[in-house]
């Protein structure tokens, strides 16, 4: 897919910034084993009260993405409650099991091809790594196998806010001391990370097998812009072992 903005200075780039789900690994594998868990939940209670709880959940997010709220966090588990007739404390506590604790054991076979090779090749050519993600990330980095030098999620106190506010993405930049336009953003939603980095300041590139118009968006880790990441990571150790 070509790069409607240009090909990427890597010279110029200190800090690379991952949304997770998605980005990192495959979503639809994850999502078709998880109904298959939910579905056999289902089976055993005799109710559909799980998958409904579950939909409304990620219902209710998307709208608080469209229309933040001072307290979200609360709000989502609240705001479902209310919905299904339930207390918000049961809400939070079935969405940690089946959304943030089951789905760990199947994401490092869910990871996206090559994305372990540009974490390497990120580290050996000096970049800085950063998380920006809507959902808590540091299990699912440490079940991919993977590591980052900041982590910043819309759950935490310092950030509260979900994408597209770029509130995580500053807090990065401000942690890492790298200036917006020395950083590049890597997630899968135009509506949610594009933006999110349009407003920071910050150029995005978006996963996608489709091309937009005004989005760089790339296929593959190993499609530009980071094959020529890549090369040099290999150069490097080439040199290295040449050298020893």
């Amino acid at each position: 897919m070509p790069l409607v903005n240009g090909p990427v200075d890597w010279d110029r780039i200190d800090l690379v910034v991952f949304d997770v789900d998605g980005t990192l690994y495959r979503q639809a594998p994850v999502r078709a084993h998880m109904m298959v868990k939910i579905g056999v939940e289902v089976l055993r209670n005799r109710s559909l009260t799980l998958p409904r709880l579950l939909r409304r959940y990620r219902q209710c997010r998307e709208e608080l993405a469209l229309r933040p709220h001072e307290d979200f966090r609360r709000r989502q588990y609240a705001s479902t409650a209310e919905h299904m007739g339930c207390a918000p404390d049961e809400v939070e506590a079935l969405v940690e099991e089946w959304m943030q604790l089951r789905p760990l054991p199947l994401l490092k076979a869910s990871r996206v091809e090559g994305i372990d090779l540009l974490f390497r090749a990120l580290r050996s050519t000096g970049k800085m790594i950063g998380i920006f993600s809507d959902y808590p990330a540091d299990a699912k980095l440490a079940a991919m196998g993977l590591e980052a030098d900041w982590i910043a999620c819309a759950g935490h106190a310092e950030v509260g806010r979900l994408k597209p506010e770029p509130a995580g993405l500053i807090k990065l930049l401000q942690w890492s001391g790298v200036a917006p336009e020395r950083a590049i953003l890597v997630g899968d939603r135009v509506d949610r990370d594009w933006e999110a980095g349009s407003r920071a300041g910050v150029r995005t590139i978006i996963r996608s097998r489709r091309s937009c118009r005004h989005v760089d968006s790339f296929a593959r880790y190993t499609d530009p812009p980071f094959a020529e990441l890549l090369k040099s990571r290999t150069q490097l150790g080439k040199a290295s072992a040449y050298a020893s």
